[in-house]
């Protein structure tokens, strides 16, 4: 579904990415894995053009949308739940996720009503303002709000940065059930344990260039690779 080859970015005169070579099939779960600083969001901002690649491509689909405006690569199916969650702060729950809803297709599809099993607490809260939320649910909102595209890949910048460990672990077990329900997803999180407990495969990135790709498999039978790679 997603293939970016040989991406290059940065900022000004700064490059961050050297090379960036990552695919995401349709359906399947992958982690995008670092340090701080390593080119992670740099990556995410330039899949969706919020930041224009000075090289490489990006192809959904087969398509080339390398450097297109953002909202013409959501519409090839691509969802963002952003660093930071930016939430509409001054509009209520229920208008933050209606506020972006997009038709899409067959049972998979997700409306309001789906979005409220999936969080029950967003519909105890859904006449509060967005600034009127915790973190927690903030986060909630911001995955809700990227669902309710209908996207076929929704990406996570940071999903559980900040969060309490209760919330955590219910925001990885909502990610395990959007993978159920047949979307596929690229997530950033320094949680890889809790990660690989739903994600296929994982991507190492350090320096703006991928220093290991591999299987759940693989991650968890070469422990070298978090303490090279991810541990502080």
């Amino acid at each position: 579904m997603l293939a970016i080859e040989g991406l290059e970015s940065g900022y000004g005169d700064s490059r961050v990415l050297f090379g960036i070579d990552l695919t995401v099939a349709a359906g399947e779960v992958v982690t995008l894995l670092g340090r701080n600083g390593m080119g992670k969001t740099t990556t995410v901002k330039s899949l969706f053009g919020l930041l224009k690649p000075r090289g490489g491509r990006i192809l959904i689909d087969g398509d080339d949308v390398t450097g297109r405006a953002p909202h013409v690569i959501a519409k090839h199916g691509l969802g963002l739940v952003p660093e930071g969650r930016q939430i509409f702060p001054t509009l209520s729950v229920e208008e933050n996720l209606v506020a972006t809803h997009r038709a899409g297709t067959g049972s998979a599809e997700w409306t309001l009503i789906k979005i409220y099993r999936l969080f029950p607490r967003l519909q105890e809260r859904r006449r509060n303002m967005g600034n009127q939320l915790s973190g927690g649910e903030q986060q909630m909102l911001a995955i809700g709000r990227a669902l309710m595209t209908n996207p076929r890949l929704v990406v996570l910048d940071e999903a559980t940065e900040g969060l309490a460990p209760l919330i955590r672990e219910e925001i990885w077990t909502c990610l395990a059930a959007i993978k159920e329900a047949g979307a596929a997803i690229l997530v950033i999180d320094k949680n890889v344990d809790a990660l690989a407990r739903f994600a296929d495969r994982h991507v190492v990135i350090e320096k703006g260039r991928i220093a290991w790709t591999g299987t759940t498999d693989q991650l968890r039978s070469t422990p070298e690779i978090k303490d090279r790679f991810l541990h502080v």
